[in-house]
């Protein structure tokens, strides 16, 4: 196949945003062509057209072809270099796929950005700095006696707050991920609130933030609220009332709005959220009828994408959390026995007869104070 010696503006911009898997002022990463060419094949052959792809590329399918699936491949098979698959590949093996499904971009977009937040986090495992004595040696007033002397108290402050900054960061790159790519899938956009798609109705020179912005054929506007669950903490009041407005500014603005929730666990919140949506002539899909509705919109070939790569995960890992008699407000779950290790620049986590290893070169400008006494926002 003739490679052309130049890529086009478009299709270098296009290159550069699959590649790019993090350029913040902390943490900048790139993937190389290889890498990129490996999730190639992968959408491939989750849309049925490894095949064709194969046929296609002889010479290349061989060395980027994975030999399962996404969750079952190591890290270390993408970022393996292979200096032979060039910009060039990759290129004709996006116009390839493009030919083959009409969907091919738009799951190839999402696996990418799942695939680079991934990644993402792996460096920040790998950088995250232990907390000082200073940020943490206040704390010792609640446990300072004889449960621990002070050398363990010292360790269990540190590793607690490790932990938590490490859970912190996982929460935001899954609140980064989650919305972008479920609107993708079902073909749609997030909108800021700069773009005031969706107007607030008691001050109309503001906008809104949707997560999910959708015009149908027929021209119907449709916002969507995508969560993960509801929670009835209190240190949410004010945000909850944010969240009950929206479905009021939706209407103002002439879009139907529709709230889509993952978790079913019913409380008050979630009640009169969806009542709200309903009072505002949208609708409330929770639970089952949330993932339906997601893979209905989606159509089948992104359906596929949202089970795989989303709904299996979630729900193989909360099935070990069991409902207490039939009470979906009592639930438990049997914990593995936890052990941490830290020696010299290896990290390793152990749960039961499960071990992690991670290699530890901390990077101290991913340090911050500013998180220390806030919780992840709610999805």
């Amino acid at each position: 196949m003739i490679k052309q010696q130049r890529l086009s503006a478009e299709r270098s911009r296009q290159l550069t945003r699959l590649l790019t898997i993090a350029n913040t002022a902390n943490i900048r990463a790139l993937m190389e062509p290889s890498e990129l060419a490996k999730v190639i094949a992968l959408v491939a052959i989750d849309i049925g057209k490894g095949g064709e792809m194969a046929q296609a590329f002889p010479a290349l399918w061989p060395k980027v072809v994975p030999h399962q699936g996404y969750y079952d491949i190591a890290v270390d098979w993408f970022t393996a270099p292979d200096v032979s698959v060039t910009s060039f590949d990759v290129v004709d093996m996006l116009d390839t796929g493009a030919s083959l499904d009409q969907d091919f971009m738009t799951y190839l977009t999402c696996l990418t950005e799942l695939h680079k937040r991934r990644r993402k986090y792996g460096l920040i495992l790998q950088q995250q700095p232990l907390p000082t004595m200073v940020q943490v040696s206040p704390r010792a007033l609640m446990e300072y006696g004889p449960d621990f002397p002070p050398e363990a108290l010292a360790s269990w402050l540190t590793w607690r707050k490790f932990f938590y900054d490490i859970d912190n960061r996982s929460a935001q790159e899954t609140g980064y991920l989650f919305e972008p790519i479920l609107a993708a899938a079902i073909g749609g956009e997030p909108k800021s609130a700069r773009e005031r798609v969706v107007r607030r109705a008691d001050d109309p020179t503001k906008g809104r933030q949707v997560d999910c912005w959708k015009v149908l054929p027929d021209g119907t506007l449709l916002a969507y609220e995508l969560k993960l669950r509801v929670t009835i903490a209190a240190s949410g009041q004010g945000r909850f009332g944010e969240e009950l407005s929206f479905a009021r500014d939706c209407k103002s603005s002439g879009a139907k709005p529709i709230l889509v929730v993952l978790d079913p666990t019913e409380n008050d919140k979630l009640t009169g959220l969806q009542a709200a949506y309903h009072e505002a002539g949208g609708a409330a899909y929770v639970g089952d009828a949330a993932w339906s509705h997601l893979e209905d919109e989606a159509g089948a070939t992104m359906a596929s994408f949202i089970e795989r790569y989303v709904r299996v995960p979630v729900a193989s890992v909360s099935s070990f959390e069991k409902i207490i008699e039939g009470d979906t407000s009592k639930r438990s779950l049997i914990l593995r026995d936890l052990q941490a290790k830290l020696e010299g620049n290896q990290l390793t986590i152990s749960l039961g007869e499960h071990q992690r290893r991670i290699e530890r070169h901390e990077d101290q400008s991913l340090a911050t104070d500013a998180d220390d006494d806030s919780e992840p926002g709610e999805m």
